[in-house]
């Protein structure tokens, strides 16, 4: 058994002076920017679609409070496959392949959801519950990714910043999806999420590109 080593507060730096750790890390910032604003205001947008276009259809009050909900737990729900089948394919296909392919998926939910704000559930719903799938299914592959870029002695520290600075800055969108309701309505509310994935897929792909990306998911980067 080997001993613990000390912690030093400066081994912490070497995430963000290690390339493949800091592009890791930045596609991870970037996933973080979209999932939890997403899971905590997605609930409150189906509710005010679901009315407005219960309204018009003459369909009010508990009925349409009631599929509101039943929407949003399928939305975040689906997650849990999003979850295993991310888990799957990033082992067979490759870490930066799965997390850019699920960052694309969600981004482009995120620009679009919002466009069918108020419209029939039978169309918005399942474009909820794709996106409840992909924004979640590349999880996992990002702390898994900075365990097999690290030093085997700093994979505690390197997860822990990670983890820290990751949901620190989902403070920051859940905060700010009001400001976005407020300026731009429910049409456009989301879209600044989609900032976060694009990004982070640029990350992943220069992450790609390094040679250390072999060290990934057994040499499938």
């Amino acid at each position: 058994v080997t001993a613990a080593p000390r912690f030093r507060p400066d081994n912490m730096l070497w995430a963000w002076r290690i390339k493949p750790l800091r592009m890791a890390n930045f596609g991870y910032l970037g996933h973080m920017w979209e999932l939890y604003a997403m899971w905590a205001w997605i609930g409150v947008f189906l509710s005010a679609s679901f009315e407005l276009w219960g309204a018009g259809n003459g369909i009010v009050g508990n009925d349409s409070a009631t599929a509101a909900k039943l929407a949003t737990f399928a939305t975040i729900g689906a997650g849990a496959f999003g979850c295993l089948a991310g888990g799957y394919l990033a082992d067979r296909i490759g870490r930066t392949a799965l997390t850019m392919a699920a960052m694309t998926v969600s981004g482009v939910c995120a620009l679009t959801v919002g466009l069918l704000f108020g419209a029939s559930p039978w169309l918005l719903v399942p474009l909820c519950i794709v996106w409840g799938v992909s924004i979640v299914a590349d999880s996992a592959q990002f702390s898994a990714a900075v365990a097999e870029l690290s030093n085997r002695f700093l994979v505690g520290t390197m997860l822990t910043l990670q983890t820290a600075v990751g949901f620190t800055l989902t403070l920051v969108t859940i905060h700010l999806m009001p400001v976005w309701v407020e300026s731009l309505g429910w049409h456009y509310a989301f879209m600044p999420l989609a900032i976060g994935p694009f990004l982070g897929v640029v990350a992943m792909w220069r992450l790609r590109l390094h040679r250390d990306s072999h060290r990934m998911a057994g040499g499938r980067r």
